[in-house]
């Protein structure tokens, strides 16, 4: 399998990060509720694998069900989908080489957020409640079981969980864009979320499909929900703008800064 090196990641990380903040708003809606809703499949397929899993198996009925939820970013960095956890990595790397304005981050996240939102209550109502996916027995068992999870979290340790989460997120989305065939980012893509779901991590469109989901059924509140959105959103922005993000940038400074040299050269000789 053919793969770039970090800094060429890097410098692909930086071109990536600009044409999602130089998407129009109509694909950027597209593509966020896509986002929500790709992530959403993987999480209800997780669901629907796992539910009725025999006790005694313990934590390989996690693996299994953390086997099957990468899924959802597979489909967005293939297919093609906008994900909030992911461009809380490549956005801020634009940003950080100068290469886009950070007022165009925070549009970008907003608009993102609201649109992988949609996207996620759109599969937890439409499949989860009105198709009845989760609505009754071990299903809704494990539903409202894993969205009480997430709430129980007070907020420093849901920000710290979200935190490592999107460190391995931020780490995936990094290594597909290394890998030059599909084969390569599918392994790239799924090492890393597979780690993420299998430890526990807390992440924020993830949990805009579990804990809605649980919702619809009739347990927990909105207020809840939004109460865990924060921290969670909080955390996954630290472990991909300043974990991944930032921590990359610094260290191949001097490459990017050469490669934006480059670029701004051969424009130079275009125009002249």
């Amino acid at each position: 399998m053919a793969y770039k090196s970090p800094q060429d990641i890097a410098a692909y990380a930086v071109e990536a990060g600009v044409k999602k903040t130089s998407l129009n708003f109509k694909s950027m809606m597209l593509l966020g509720f896509l986002g929500g809703a790709y992530i959403s499949a993987g999480y209800l397929l997780s669901v629907r694998v796992t539910a009725s899993l025999p006790a005694e198996w313990g934590t390989f009925g996690s693996f299994i069900g953390a086997a099957v939820f990468p899924l959802g970013l597979i489909l967005i960095l293939i297919a093609g989908g906008e994900l909030l956890t992911g461009n809380m990595m490549a956005v801020p790397m634009a940003c950080l080489t100068g290469r886009v304005r950070w007022s165009r981050l925070a549009h970008n996240w907003f608009w993102i957020t609201v649109s992988n939102f949609a996207g996620a209550l759109f599969v937890a109502y439409f499949f989860g409640h009105l198709a009845e996916l989760t609505t009754s027995g071990a299903f809704l068992e494990k539903v409202v079981d894993t969205a009480g999870h997430k709430l129980e979290a007070d907020f420093w340790p849901a920000l710290i969980s979200a935190v490592g989460c999107n460190w391995l997120v931020g780490l995936a989305v990094w290594l597909s864009y290394g890998a030059e065939d599909i084969g390569g980012k599918i392994a790239a893509i799924w090492f890393p979320i597979m780690a993420f779901v299998a430890i526990g991590f807390q992440h924020v469109v993830a949990n805009m499909f579990i804990i809605p989901a649980a919702i619809f059924e009739g347990y927990f509140s909105w207020g809840e929900y939004f109460g865990n959105f924060i921290p969670v959103f909080l955390g996954n922005a630290i472990g991909g703008a300043v974990l991944v993000a930032l921590v990359y940038s610094q260290s191949y400074q001097g490459y990017l800064h050469a490669e934006s040299d480059i670029e701004s050269r051969g424009s130079k000789n275009i125009r002249g």
